[in-house]
């Protein structure tokens, strides 16, 4: 029995894992256009707001990729769309490395943001469908764990490409620039993706709302004790909708017509995550940090100390989030991450400009590095792996796939927004003043978790309410 029990448990991290290889893919996308900015405006001859738009323009494929890929699943399945966006991983991959001009680079990387956001969203939604509620908290985190190892694994081989060539823009292997191949070494992981989804079962809530109580009852036998499958699979039918499938509309109140309230926070949470500024450091760590005096060899390497740093915040998270809960990690989070901003803004307000740059002094860059670690690690120890966990899990039955779309979509548009706006805010008002702002945002994010975010903790999908 007891070996049952552990066979069973194997099983479960493992399909959670082969999921989550979507959340490493979705880390490294993000992350490796950090090495290749300074490459993309030679090689494109793009100004700051052409290479803005080129850093950004994967996050309007996100969007696009959350919200369809919500929708669609309820339609075609969960493991349908991992799939799907594993072969536009690759296709991705491909096109922004071999890329002859910015609109061409520009439509490899929205195909690429489609893959990101559609597994942005069904990722947390996969694991929370197959998790049991004792450990669903830790097991969802694993989608966090794996963004940020492949933000890390980006970093670290864009590092070391660098580090062979000389530098992103000059030719590393076959006539090719650096900066190209930093794009190229996301087909291995997009390629075993690929593969390992064709050996994972659907959803079992997916398969009873699409009218496979069959072939639901095998996979919850795979994931459960087989006495408690009957009793699960009444259950899980119970919480849907008997005259129709899960659509879009059931985010209203067919009472009211408004918007369930659940899905206001789900949104909120969303956009919340973005505010705080963490993708300015994921996307633009390397030239902040050469903004300020550091060589591109030492930005480069700060972003993989960085990288190692999220993952021990979210190692930390998975040992806490199924303990303490998800409301006190992102309130604790939302004040870390205010204070360490605060101070980011006070150090760059003190930079002065030697030769038309800005530098920092010795005290003051350390106190920044420090500064900017410590904030990374309240954001991965609360936001990163929470607010995925909790859009995976918060939503009712009926409308978790639609209520995953809709957070999703306005998450990678608060991305975009906050993406395209910091070279901008560079320009107009500096890095105290950016830093400054997204300061000011995790403040207010203190009070809205506080104030509307309920706990998750220990409930089964089937307890979630529509409110």
């Amino acid at each position: 029995m007891q070996r049952k029990i552990m066979s069973r448990s194997a099983y479960i991290f493992m399909i959670c894992c082969i999921a989550a290889i979507g959340g490493f893919l979705f880390g490294f996308d993000s992350g490796v256009i950090n090495g290749t900015v300074d490459g993309l405006q030679a090689a494109f001859g793009s100004d700051s707001v052409g290479t803005g738009f080129n850093v950004a323009s994967m996050l309007l494929g996100c969007a696009v990729g959350a919200f369809f890929a919500g929708r669609l699943a309820d339609r075609f399945g969960r493991r349908t769309l991992l799939i799907v966006a594993a072969v536009f991983f690759l296709v991705s991959a491909w096109g922004s490395g071999i890329a002859a001009g910015s609109l061409e680079f520009v439509i490899y990387r929205v195909l690429g943001g489609m893959a990101v956001g559609a597994a942005s969203v069904m990722t947390p939604a996969y694991i929370s469908e197959v998790a049991p509620a004792a450990y669903r908290g830790r097991l969802a985190t694993i989608q966090q764990v794996a963004i940020i190892s492949g933000l890390f694994v980006a970093f670290l081989s864009n590092y070391v490409l660098a580090h062979l060539s000389g530098s992103a823009m000059v030719e590393l292997w076959l006539g090719f620039a650096t900066w190209r191949w930093m794009f190229w070494i996301e087909l291995l992981p997009a390629a075993v993706f690929l593969v390992a989804l064709l050996f994972i079962p659907e959803s079992p809530r997916y398969l009873i709302s699409s009218g496979k109580p069959g072939e639901a009852r095998r996979v919850l036998g795979l994931v459960m004790p087989e006495g408690e499958v009957s009793a699960k699979l009444t259950e899980i039918d119970a919480t849907l909708s008997r005259d129709h499938k899960p659509r879009l509309r059931d985010v209203l109140d067919r009472a009211t017509g408004k918007v369930h309230g659940i899905v206001w926070v789900g949104i909120g949470l969303a956009v919340f995550q973005q505010l705080v500024g963490i993708n300015v450091v994921f996307y633009y760590g390397a030239v902040l940090w050469q903004s300020v005096g550091f060589s591109e060899g030492d930005a480069l390497l700060i972003n993989v100390i960085s990288g190692a740093v999220s993952i021990g915040a979210c190692l930390l998270a998975i040992a806490l989030i199924d303990k303490i809960g998800r409301k006190p990690l992102l309130w604790a989070g939302s004040v870390g991450m205010a204070l360490t901003l605060a101070s980011m803004a006070y150090a760059f307000s003190t930079a002065s400009l030697v030769d038309g740059s800005l530098r920092l002094g010795d005290d003051m860059g350390v106190f920044a590095l420090l500064s900017a670690n410590a904030y990374v690690f309240f954001f991965n120890v609360s936001w990163g792996p929470v607010m995925w966990v909790m859009l995976g899990e918060m939503f009712p039955n009926q409308m978790r796939g639609s209520g995953l779309a809709i957070a999703g979509l306005f998450q990678w548009l608060a991305n975009f927004g906050i993406t395209m706006t910091f070279p901008i805010m560079l320009a107009s008002i500096g890095l105290a003043g950016a830093y400054g702002f997204y300061a000011l945002c995790a403040v207010v994010s203190v009070f809205f978790v506080l104030r509307l975010v309920r706990e998750t903790r220990g409930k089964e999908l089937e307890e979630m309410a529509y409110e």
